[in-house]
């Protein structure tokens, strides 16, 4: 998820029936947007005000920015923190054997090499997906993944793409039979014992719900098994996701060379170094100030954890419209696997308690990813739709009037003529920080 989704959009109107959930935001997410404005109004868009010693608010803003915050919760998984969940989590996620040709693992579209994404406008498993791959680095805090938001934790996010026909291709019997064939003793040791799966009559090779696809085999499959069975089997299948995510709760951001920089700044030390230019510095300035990029890419891992209708231009190689979170939340809310469900650890959850498929401001949304590592993981936007940042900040200073789909966000501004591009680029690229541990890289840790 680290590729850019929406930019200097500020917060998306909320819809009234989630008090909670908007104050939350706009307590966020307002502070930001003020620091933002005063910072905007007290730079304009002369680059020679760029010497002027950095403001109080400006040191707060920066200071909001720097650093790798605590790891999130997990929603509703128990193993999320436990080290052999972890490693077995590990070799599943390498194993290209859980797909329909024997060639997509989880690291095909998100690859170590780079940072977790797959450089690919469009992902590409067992066929070609409609949108991109984005980096995991990050997404250990997001309370909703995907690029619409269609799951709400990590662990029900992995299991998604294994029995996606454009993915993996695969089915959940097919995954928990090679679960009992490869990995049976560290399975158990986590979970206590698979189902007995070697009564084939009960449980077939392959079986899952294809709900819209009635006739198909693995549908037909799944169908014929008992009410029970098919219980056991989405219990052992959402073992195997939280298997993987906490796999993937090893793959955080590392501090960047941003985040030495802010804290020279805390210490009123605010000249160029090495890795942090005097270019970054001015790109850092229009960031957080005429360029408004913060009132979206706020907060230590530089996202709102939204979602903005920027009006994208259309996604290449795709047909029709994509309604983006509209969809993404009308699914979530349905989803066996969600939290608070009859698989989830966790029964209180809240970002689920209101949340409204039918908010308008929902149409053509898409989330905003995290900004750390931005630089390594092009192509940009959730269709892939832009190669270079430039291209990105470009997009933004010509912004179109409406977006073909749904209404573009409320307080979504151009950026102005005047913010240095090159400036900008310069300093996302200092959120670059280096890859998570060795050991996580591959399937064997070495």
């Amino acid at each position: 998820m680290s590729k850019i989704a929406s930019g200097t959009c500020g917060n998306s109107r909320q819809k009234p029936s989630r008090p909670a959930r908007r104050n939350r935001l706009h307590k966020e997410v307002t502070s930001a947007l003020l620091l933002g404005v005063v910072t905007a109004l007290s730079l304009g868009c002369n680059q020679a005000a760029d010497d002027r010693p950095w403001s109080n608010a400006e040191k707060r803003l920066v200071a909001s920015l720097a650093g790798i915050p605590p790891l999130a919760k997990s929603p509703g998984n128990a193993f999320a923190d436990n080290e052999d969940a972890a490693l077995l989590g590990r070799s599943l996620f390498y194993d290209k054997r859980m797909s329909s040709n024997g060639k997509v693992a989880c690291a095909t579209c998100h690859a170590p090499e780079l940072y977790f994404a797959d450089g690919r406008k469009r992902a590409k498993g067992v066929g070609e997906t409609p949108r991109a791959a984005p980096s995991v680095i990050g997404s250990q805090w997001l309370p909703f993944v995907f690029w619409d938001g269609r799951k709400d934790s990590l662990w029900a996010q992995s299991m998604g793409p294994l029995e996606a026909p454009p993915e993996h291709g695969f089915s959940r019997l097919g995954v928990l039979h090679h679960v009992n064939k490869h990995y049976k003793d560290a399975y158990t040791k986590l979970f206590g014992p698979l189902p007995p799966l070697e009564d084939g009559a009960r449980f077939p090779p392959h079986a899952r719900p294809v709900p819209d696809k009635t006739r198909d085999p693995h549908n037909k499959a799944w169908l014929a098994m008992s009410d029970a069975d098919r219980h056991a089997v989405n219990k052992a299948f959402s073992n195997v996701g939280k298997s993987i995510e906490a796999f993937e709760r090893k793959l955080l951001p590392r501090p960047s060379p941003f985040d030495a920089w802010a804290e020279r700044l805390a210490k009123g030390n605010d000249g160029p170094t090495k890795e942090f230019s005097d270019l970054a510095t001015r790109g850092l300035r229009q960031f957080i100030g005429s360029g408004g990029c913060v009132n979206c890419h706020n907060g230590q891992l530089f996202t709102d954890k939204s979602f903005h209708n920027i009006g994208l231009p259309r996604t290449e190689g795709v047909s029709g419209e994509d309604a983006g979170r509209t969809l993404g939340a009308a699914s979530v809310k349905k989803d066996t696997f969600s939290c608070g469900g009859l698989y989830s650890d966790a029964k209180d959850c809240k970002e689920l308690r209101f949340l409204n498929p039918k908010f308008e401001d929902f149409l053509g949304a898409f989330k905003t990813p995290s900004l750390r590592n931005v630089a390594k993981t092009a192509p940009y936007m959730h269709g892939g739709q832009f190669q270079t940042l430039a291209e990105v900040v470009d997009f933004y200073k010509k912004l179109p009037d409406k977006p073909r789909i749904g209404h573009r966000d409320l307080v979504l501004k151009q950026v102005d003529p005047d913010v240095d591009a090159k400036a900008v680029v310069a300093f996302l690229e200092t959120l670059t920080g280096p890859l998570p541990d060795k050991k996580w890289l591959s399937g064997d840790g070495k």
